[in-house]
């Protein structure tokens, strides 16, 4: 291992060299990709690459700079090697890299991308750059895994096992990573194999991001675009009997203040399977599930007309999330997965004086069991569907209900492909004798066909899509459709949505806040890149852009909001930006509207308003570890003025955390008799790594407009590889008062302990 680290050591002159020479010719002309041959010897994770089977594992080496520049070989070193055995695919990596200069936020499992230097590996087992694995480690041994969809999105929400040990050495550090094949999804045949692989480093401090293969520096790191061929010399082994146990048992106590009510013990127990029907094809299971050691959500402060989108974070629903919940846009989604589960309404509880009271809140919603199968059954086609039960809510008169999902997707051309869903939701009635029947005039049903384009270079992206709900009221004008075409090339970044969606669609499995219009929303940014050395080394880019949104109204198409933007920016070392931005919007009222949504007097609808605002914002270089973004508005707000002013503190003390603080507070002033705001959002929080394995995090949100302060404390032990014990404290009280004489809302402590069993 030593001598290996001096002759590549002693190889840096000569590459330096070679790049300053021969740096636009060698780009052009990219490996042919890696070989993978068995390991001849046992592999021993420690960090240290001794062993024999690593002399004879595929080699990459030569990595490109992605980041500041895309044109030339990385200055910091880095060489790979992989290998297999019967059970695992092994990754070695001598990573160069001074050890004073290392940055890593913290020891927490799946940290941030960005602020911490890290080594990663992203696999596509199917080829179709679309679809993958990511795992990541920092020079400290901190471990991140993800699945990545649409050829650059990772989800780092999934969680699986996997194995990495690393060794430190002045200037450079070893990593040892050992992905079990039972943790990947993927084919196999007695012929020829082949999948595709990337390698991607990010050094802060020296204020680099390289890879492998290139990337262009308009695409992030980790697309799949870019992967290079992977071919197996022998192929890779079935995993075999894959079956994984997954049970949790749950003590807590919950006690609501607000209405006096008396304090409620919960002791329970459940569990997932997850079974391996083919290496690429997964059935889930879930029984009594819970979902308590989830993290809350980020509050926002919440001036628009329409329901906000939270993203799902339950564990259950994240491997191959995409194929259910990214049909469709953002603000037009068939299947929205946190519809199960949850729901807002009125609860009947009785207080500890004996009164019978009705309670306004979220609440959790049993689900009784549900299973999910999902993945690959060949390289072209895509499968998945899903089934859940939930209960009854007896003091809600919450009747249950049926929660079906199926989704098919076929691989077109390179990269593209075109997928159908097709959503059910049948709901349940009471049957008079105690118990339920199904409701057959309270269904809810969604088809759905899509084309989505993502072209070889990804410099090109489509997507098309028409979707149908079908009621009992069988509804005309019940569809959604949208175009969507960018193109993304180095100097220029354009886009063009149209959108639109009928009075009647109604997705009550789905995420739809707005109906009833046809919106477009071009706009276009142009980047410019300094050439000049003293300009190159204090400025990383300049940026224009020109964003426009224009939504008509049925049923006659009126012009009811208009958005006309433009601004500019300048990216300089170290993640740090400042940017300038003015936006005139434009909006008619269609219904009454509080814009303050602080319960106040309503604006008259039948109105319209135009009202231009000034944004400037600032972020600092995170490569120190006090950083900071400030962002400040000014301008009009309806028939009123709008200021609002945020900041964002961080302090990382590494390598034990993050301290840092969120605040925003928004002013809004209207004439009378309409309500005036000054509406504070503030958000403490600590993130803290006593170890690799032991994690605690308390998170304070101070939000006047919900007229809510929360406060979530964690405590992780994850004593096992993805078996864990939580500890998690909430508490909840009314924001009006709050330091001076605070009152309590509702409070829970919750004991969680999960553990992941391999058969």
């Amino acid at each position: 291992m030593t001598d290996r680290a001096r002759v590549w050591a002693s190889r840096k002159g000569l590459t330096v060299l070679f790049c300053c020479v021969f740096s636009s010719l060698a780009i052009g002309q990219a490996s042919e990709g890696l070989d993978i041959r068995s390991a001849a010897t046992p592999i021993r994770l420690d960090g240290v690459l001794d062993e024999a089977a690593w002399e004879n594992a595929g080699v990459a080496t030569d990595f490109y700079q992605n980041f500041p520049f895309d044109t030339s070989y990385a200055e910091l070193d880095t060489e790979v090697r992989v290998t297999f055995d019967e059970t695992a695919l092994y990754i070695g990596a001598v990573i160069y890299q001074s050890q004073e200069d290392y940055i890593v936020t913290s020891l927490r499992r799946d940290f941030e991308l960005g602020p911490s230097d890290e080594f990663a590996v992203n696999i596509d087992p199917f080829q179709d750059k679309i679809n993958g694995f990511h795992f990541a480690v920092t020079p400290l041994n901190v471990r991140r895994e993800g699945l990545i969809d649409n050829g650059n999105s990772i989800s780092t929400d999934w969680d699986n096992k996997w194995y990495a040990e690393v060794s430190n050495h002045p200037e450079y550090w070893v990593v040892e990573m050992a992905i079990p094949f039972k943790t990947l999804r993927y084919k196999r045949s007695e012929g020829a194999n082949q999948w595709r692989i990337n390698f991607s480093r990010i050094s802060v401090k020296q204020n680099e991001r390289s890879t492998w293969n290139p990337v262009p520096r308009q695409f992030g790191i980790n697309n799949l675009a870019f992967t290079l061929p992977m071919r197996w010399v022998t192929p890779p082994p079935s995993p075999g009997l894959n079956v994984s146990l997954i049970p949790y048992a749950i003590a807590g106590v919950e006690r609501d203040e607000e209405f006096r009510l008396p304090a409620e013990r919960n002791f329970n127990a459940g569990g997932d399977a997850k079974i391996a029907i083919t290496p690429s094809l997964n059935l889930d299971l879930t029984f009594n599930p819970d979902f308590s050691q989830v993290e809350v959500d980020r509050q926002l402060t919440n001036l628009s007309r329409f329901e906000l989108f939270f993203p799902e974070r339950r564990q259950f629903f994240l491997e191959n999330e995409d194929l259910f919940g990214k049909f469709g846009f953002p603000s037009s989604r068939p299947f929205f997965s946190r519809r199960i589960g949850l729901a807002q309404g009125t609860l009947r509880r009785t207080t500890t004086g004996g009164d019978e009271i009705e309670v306004q809140r979220s609440f959790n919603v049993p689900i009784l069991a549900g299973a999910r199968l999902s993945g690959k059954l060949d390289n072209n086609w895509r499968v998945g569907l899903l089934n859940m039960q939930t209960g009854a809510v007896s003091d809600a008169d919450l009747a249950p209900a049926n929660y079906s999902v199926g989704v098919l997707q076929r691989k077109v051309f390179d990269r593209s492909f075109v997928g159908a869903i097709f959503t059910n939701k049948v709901n349940y009635r009471p049957d008079g004798a105690g118990g339920y029947e199904v409701d057959p005039d309270a269904f809810n049903r969604v088809a759905g066909l899509e084309y989505n384009l993502f072209s070889k270079d990804n410099k090109w992206e489509a997507e098309a899509f028409y979707h149908r709900s079908f009621t009992s009221d069988n509804h005309v004008d019940a569809q959604a459709a949208a175009l969507f075409v960018g193109h993304y090339l180095r100097n220029w970044r354009i886009f063009f949505p149209t959108h639109y969606i009928g009075r009647n669609h109604e997705a009550e499995m789905g995420f739809v806040p707005r109906r009833g219009f046809l919106s477009t929303s071009p706009g276009i940014t142009h980047l410019i890149f300094p050439k000049k050395k003293w300009w190159a080394e204090r400025v990383i880019a300049f940026g224009l852009s020109a964003r426009t949104e224009f939504i008509f109204n049925q049923p006659d198409y009126q012009l009811t909001d208009r958005e006309l933007s433009a601004g500019a920016f300048v990216e300089f070392p170290g993640q740090s930006e400042l940017s300038l931005d003015y936006t005139e919007n434009y909006t008619f009222l269609f219904f009454p509207f509080d814009p303050t949504n602080t319960g106040g007097v309503e604006l008259p609808e039948g109105t319209d308003y135009t009202y231009p605002t000034l944004n400037l914002s600032y972020s600092s270089d995170v490569r120190k570890d006090f950083y900071y973004g400030v962002e400040g508005s000014y301008g009009r707000y309806f028939n009123g003025d709008f200021s609002r002013l945020r900041f964002q503190l961080n302090y990382r003390w590494q390598p034990l955390g993050i301290l840092a603080l969120d605040a925003t507070y928004t002013d809004i002033q209207l004439p009378s008799p309409y309500n005036d705001a000054g509406i504070w959002l503030v958000g403490p929080r600590a993130e803290l790594s006593f170890s690799r394995s032991v994690f605690f995090s308390v998170f304070l949100q101070y939000n006047t407009q919900a007229d809510n302060v929360n406060i979530n404390t964690r405590l992780q032990w994850r004593f096992k590889p993805v078996s864990d014990i939580f500890l998690v404290y909430t508490d909840n009280y009314f924001s009006d008062q709050f330091l001076a004489n605070p009152r309590g809302k509702n409070r829970a402590i919750v004991l969680k302990a999960t553990y992941w069993l391999n058969l």
